[in-house]
């Protein structure tokens, strides 16, 4: 049996332990205090682990927790990116309604599956490593950051930095489907707010002195709705909508939050300029538009497709046969294969159920994908680093 493999299948116990830990502290996104607790925790046992851990302070979310592994007397130039966050969108009390437990094989909690297994399959790799005295040439960054679930306002400069330094980057968010699959490719998503200002008239005096905002919006909800292409992969979900005070007042005022999500950057552009460009259909309307694209695109560049690959190869010995897939929610992994970084996603837990309440892990995975992660940490630590990655 691999030896990576065969020791961490002793750890499995080990593993599950800590997982549970992780997951009964709680770190919901809105709640620094509580992100901030548990990074703490997660900061004292990278330590254990033999980290060089340092907080990246935010006032407005939680602290971003950085953790420095070098797994040889002599690290050379170069470093391997291992991507994550702390944060949860489970809300502070929701382990006491789903609190973690095991059942038929399978760990049961909120953020067990996105993604506190994952931390735990990053430091169990690294740990791993040490201890059969695997030479890693390179040093190893775990970069959690604390607000992913809310779409990284104040960490993206910080992953976007430490992808610039790195020769790769490995996104320990969950894998796809109880098969494993890893992300080769995710949507860029996008967030925009069309405002329709009208007239109030009452509505059974004299409506025609009025401008009703809701009939204005529902022509441009309709219209926006076309330009689905499910073909390219483009969607647009009108998700929330207002507008109104009574039923017998023309609303004076609507509005609707419309997801956008898109494959490809260049639809990022088309996209964007189309939603910009909306005109009343009544001239006596006014309309705005706001909002924008948060994420680009994860491609299925070469480099991407190229990583996958070795990672197939590596996983064959392990007995996994490794799938690739594209899949409509973004990652911060997003932000550096946009670089040009080589970037794999999904090299966390299998399991299902992200933000539901049926989130769940299948625990006897717990080693395969750890030894998978270290096994490709080991090689990549073998090439003749750049030492990371120039902008232009």
């Amino acid at each position: 049996m691999d030896a990576l493999l065969k020791m961490l299948q002793g750890e499995k116990e080990a593993m599950l332990a800590l997982l549970r830990r992780l997951v009964e502290v709680e770190s919901p996104s809105t709640d620094k205090a509580a992100v901030d607790r548990f990074g703490k925790l997660v900061a004292e046992t990278a330590r254990h682990f033999g980290a060089q851990v340092r907080f990246h302070p935010s006032r407005t979310t939680g602290n971003h927790l950085r953790a420095e592994f070098r797994l040889a007397p002599r690290v050379t130039s170069g470093q391997i990116l291992l991507l994550g966050h702390l944060d949860t969108v489970w809300s502070m009390g929701t382990i006491q309604r789903i609190p973690f437990r095991i059942q038929a094989g399978r760990a049961y909690g909120p953020g067990v599956f996105d993604m506190k297994s994952g931390i735990v399959l990053g430091l169990f790799a690294l740990a791993a490593l040490r201890s059969l005295r695997i030479p890693i040439a390179k040093k190893v960054v775990l970069l959690l950051n604390a607000d992913e679930e809310i779409g990284s306002p104040s960490s993206r400069p910080l992953t976007e930095r430490e992808a610039w330094r790195s020769d790769a980057v490995l996104v320990l968010e969950p894998a796809h489907g109880l098969k494993g699959a890893l992300k080769t490719a995710r949507k860029g998503t996008g967030e925009f707010q069309i405002r329709v200002k009208g007239r109030a008239a009452h509505a059974g005096l004299e409506p025609e002195k009025g401008v009703n905002a809701i009939v204005e919006l529902s022509h441009h909800i309709l219209n926006v709705e076309k330009l689905t292409d499910t073909r390219r992969g483009i969607t647009f979900n009108p998700g929330m909508i207002s507008g109104g005070t009574r039923a017998n007042v023309v609303p004076e005022e609507a509005s609707v939050i419309v997801d956008v999500r898109v494959l490809r950057a260049e639809d990022q552009a088309r996209v964007e300029r189309k939603l910009r460009s909306l005109r009343p259909y009544d001239r006596r309307a006014q309309l705005e538009v706001t909002g924008g694209f948060n994420r680009p695109p994860l491609e299925r560049s070469p480099a991407v497709v190229a990583l996958f690959e070795r990672a197939r190869r590596l996983a064959k010995p392990l007995g996994m046969a490794l799938r690739e897939t594209t899949v409509g929610g973004g990652s911060d992994g997003n932000f550096t294969a946009v670089l040009g970084v080589p970037t794999l996603d999904g090299l966390g837990a299998v399991g299902d159920g992200a933000h539901a309440v049926h989130e769940h892990i299948v625990i006897d995975e717990l080693p395969r994908r750890a030894a998978l992660l270290a096994h490709l940490i080991a090689e990549l630590s073998a090439d003749s680093g750049s030492g990371g990655f120039r902008k232009p």
